[in-house]
């Protein structure tokens, strides 16, 4: 069967994340995925999925396939990307970890704002809770929890010296069910082969990490698919599908 290339950059934040830049709406999101001939954007805000839905509307008719996602923060301090095919799938896991997030208020002075917005990039609220901060799940726990609700799940960038599975752990358990291994844009592919070659057996992606719309599209992945959904994006990652990384987006 001939499979179509798309690519991927499944780790976005919107302005809901605290350390993004404010300017990272929904709308100017898409727009910048789309100058750059991106195909499939996950956005993936620290602990919460407020702007994903917003986010899915404004691409239904800009031909690019927005995932729901969210990076979730283990009690260890480790950032694991949880992927999701509906908004009512995401919605759900989002109430388990805003349950499990500590009680307190966002200090905006200090962290940053956290905005909700509309397609106009109107701001529609502001979330107060502590996003940024460690739920209480255990990593394997929390690994389980985003299977259990349907996603999938990747530890996101293993070759960075904090919030990563391999800064918290200094391994990949082998009890933990891991999806696929990200790579940060900051390290090469020969790179990787070399410092996490043990860990081959999972599949390998590499995302931008996006804070700034500037860093959208820095490193990417092609997906060669039947077409740029959920379901496929999951058998690729289950070896049923190529995967090949790009240094930033190609055409």
């Amino acid at each position: 069967m001939n499979y179509k290339k798309f690519i991927a950059d499944l780790h976005v934040h919107t302005c809901l994340s605290p350390c993004a830049e404010l300017d990272m709406t929904p709308r100017r999101i898409i727009d910048a995925a789309m100058e750059k001939g991106i195909d499939i954007i996950a956005v993936s805000d620290h602990n919460s999925a407020e702007n994903a839905e917003i986010a899915m509307r404004i691409a239904e008719d800009k031909g690019i396939t927005v995932l729901p996602a969210m990076e979730v923060t283990s009690c260890e301090e480790a950032h694991v990307i949880a992927v999701f095919d509906t908004i009512e799938k995401i919605s759900a896991f989002q109430e388990i970890v805003y349950k499990n997030l500590p009680d307190g208020i966002n200090d905006e002075r200090l962290r940053g704002y956290q905005l909700v917005v509309n397609e106009k990039d109107e701001i529609l609220s502001f979330n107060k809770r502590l996003l940024f901060n460690a739920t209480f799940f255990s990593l394997k726990d929390l690994v389980d929890v985003i299977h259990n609700y349907g996603g999938l799940a990747v530890a996101s960038h293993i070759d960075r010296e904090f919030f990563s599975v391999m800064s918290q752990f200094g391994f990949i358990p082998e009890d933990i069910r891991f999806d696929a291994l990200e790579i940060s844009y900051n390290t090469k592919k020969d790179r990787a082969d070399a410092v996490f070659g043990r860990y081959r057996s999972y599949s390998w992606i590499t995302s931008s990490d996006a804070h700034h719309l500037g860093d959208i599209g820095r490193r990417t992945t092609s997906f060669f698919l039947e077409r740029p959904s959920f379901e496929e994006i999951k058998r690729a990652l289950k070896g049923e599908r190529r995967i090949e990384w790009n240094d930033g987006v190609v055409d």
